[in-house]
């Protein structure tokens, strides 16, 4: 019956990801069964952890990230968790035998959230995305090569300059709230009161470089996997395109969307790219 509680474990994290993320819940419905299953434990655990830092404001946020941690390697090392998430997290983790550093470097990322204030350096920063979303995404690397360590180097450099594209993106997207209601400045030495169209411009084209190095892996990563993180990358990539068309002055005010006709016709494009071999 252990299986049937494993099932539940995995279900669980599907709602989770379906509840926090319909755009990502759509590009990981792409993906074959277990595939799916293990992307969903591991943006089970990714979103609590990050749930705890930027939203439980009437909570000790250090203790709770704290016993989520502690949890989460007690169930690692005994195999077992009565927080399904973790415990979906921790099967994933040993089936692909993902690195116990990228998790460590997440974790340390999110810790970074409850000490710091105001504007990052730009070491501090690049160390931040690292563990916030290039960490993550190799997370998920070792789940699409599915344990091939030579198609993991290869692909790795590629894997971490989409994720750091990803993550900028929504620096620049949620950037009035970072400053504002979180009191963080991720973008280098950048104020609401200097943010203009250089500076804008400036950190968009360093966000096509990474755009453009992704695509290149992306390009050689296997067809069982390729759909889902394309629909990623084209939604980003629309995303920041329409912020670079957006006047810097409103990006400080608002949150800067992609309505969903247009995400289901970035999805038919995806599709057809990708099974048409464009891609």
């Amino acid at each position: 019956m252990k299986q049937l509680y494993d099932d539940v474990s995995f279900r669980i994290s599907k709602i989770v990801t379906h509840s926090y993320s319909t755009s990502f819940s759509i590009a990981v419905s792409c993906l074959d069964k277990e595939m799916r299953k293990a992307i969903h434990s591991i943006y089970g655990f990714v979103r609590f952890a990050d749930e705890i830092v930027d939203t439980f404001h009437d909570y000790n946020k250090k203790d709770l990230l704290t016993e989520f941690e502690s949890s989460y390697y007690k169930a690692f090392k005994e195999g077992i968790s009565l927080n399904p998430v973790l415990h979906s997290f921790q099967i994933t983790i040993k089936k692909y035998n993902i690195p116990d550093d990228l998790i460590q470097a997440f974790l340390k990322s999110m810790k970074a959230d409850l000490v710091k204030t105001g504007s990052y350096s730009k070491p501090e920063i690049d160390e931040y995305i690292y563990g916030s979303a290039e960490a993550v995404g190799l997370m998920c690397l070792c789940i699409f090569v599915n344990g091939d360590k030579s198609r993991y180097e290869e692909l790795k450099h590629p894997a971490m300059k989409l994720g750091a594209a990803f993550q900028k993106v929504n620096f620049l997207r949620d950037i009035k709230n970072d400053i504002y209601d979180l009191e963080r400045g991720y973008l280098h030495d950048i104020k609401i009161s200097t943010f203009g169209k250089e500076v804008k411009d400036k950190i968009v084209w360093d966000i096509e470089e990474d755009f453009t190095v992704a695509l290149t892996g992306i390009r050689n990563l296997p067809e069982n996997a390729k759909l889902p993180v394309f629909i990623g990358y084209t939604y980003y990539l629309k995303l920041l395109k329409k912020i670079e068309r957006t006047p810097a002055q409103k990006i400080v005010t608002t949150r800067i969307r992609i309505n969903d006709f247009s995400k289901l016709l970035l999805l038919i494009k995806a599709y057809l790219s990708v099974k048409l071999r464009l891609v």
